[in-house]
């Protein structure tokens, strides 16, 4: 399913906000909301490859080279949409990896989950209802939390394992939106990426959430600026 000519109009992105692995900063002054996005599936899958064509629409390397996810990693990307400015946060972490402590805590909180398998490796879509389905039910701390399923690789569909039937299938039972894309060609990702930050938007607790998170941020950088002032004063 894409999303509609007139909600695509809605949308502008910035890639201004890039942070790979926790370097750099942004301002919680310059955006209006801050969602939290994972990527989950097996490894091998090209969770980071759909991130990377997300985050470089017009990106010259080759995202077939990219090695596996070691640990976590985390990308922001700014968006504004209907004159709202949003921060996106989004997790990538290897899925060949079983981190006990860390799972929790990296569910934890997520407005939108992305559950990504390979169309050509009929395993990785059965472990999406057998593993990361469930992890989701055990760990999500957000009812309303939106998910998405995404089968990846469409541009090797002579060797398509998965048939879009049976993605769609896995997508109503589950209650997700449904993406068949291609991160090498970057066939329906920048749509998959914004289909589920409108429909992040058009859920009230949801948007509540991003709201709170950009105030207390702010009121943090203001405690820590007002800190640095007193003692700037007091020396």
């Amino acid at each position: 399913m894409d999303s509609s000519s007139s909600k695509k109009s809605l949308v502008s992105s910035s890639n201004r906000g890039s942070i790979n692995g926790g370097g750099g900063s942004i301002s919680p002054s310059s955006y209006d909301y801050s969602f939290k996005i994972l990527l989950i599936g097996d490894s091998g899958v090209g969770k980071s490859s759909l991130l990377l064509s997300f985050m470089i629409s017009n990106c010259q390397y080759s995202l077939q080279d990219l090695s596996p996810t070691i640990g976590v990693d985390f990308k922001i990307k700014l968006l504004t949409i209907g004159g709202k400015r949003l921060k996106l946060t989004i997790w990538d972490t290897a899925g060949q990896e079983r981190f006990g402590t860390l799972t929790s805590s990296y569910y934890r909180g997520a407005h939108g989950i992305v559950l990504v398998y390979d169309v050509t490796r009929r395993e990785t879509f059965t472990n999406l209802s057998e593993i990361w389905a469930k992890e989701v039910d055990l760990y999500s701390t957000n009812e309303e939390c939106i998910k998405i399923l995404v089968g990846n690789k469409v541009d090797r569909d002579s060797e398509r394992a998965v048939t879009r039937q049976e993605g769609m299938a896995l997508a109503q039972e589950h209650k997700c939106i449904f993406y068949e894309c291609s991160a090498k060609t970057r066939e329906n990702v920048q749509q998959c990426f914004k289909d589920l930050t409108l429909k992040i938007m058009e859920r009230p607790s949801l948007l509540e959430q991003g709201s709170l998170v950009v105030k207390r941020q702010i009121l943090k950088q203001e405690q820590f600026y007002q800190e640095k002032h007193n003692r700037s004063c007091c020396s």
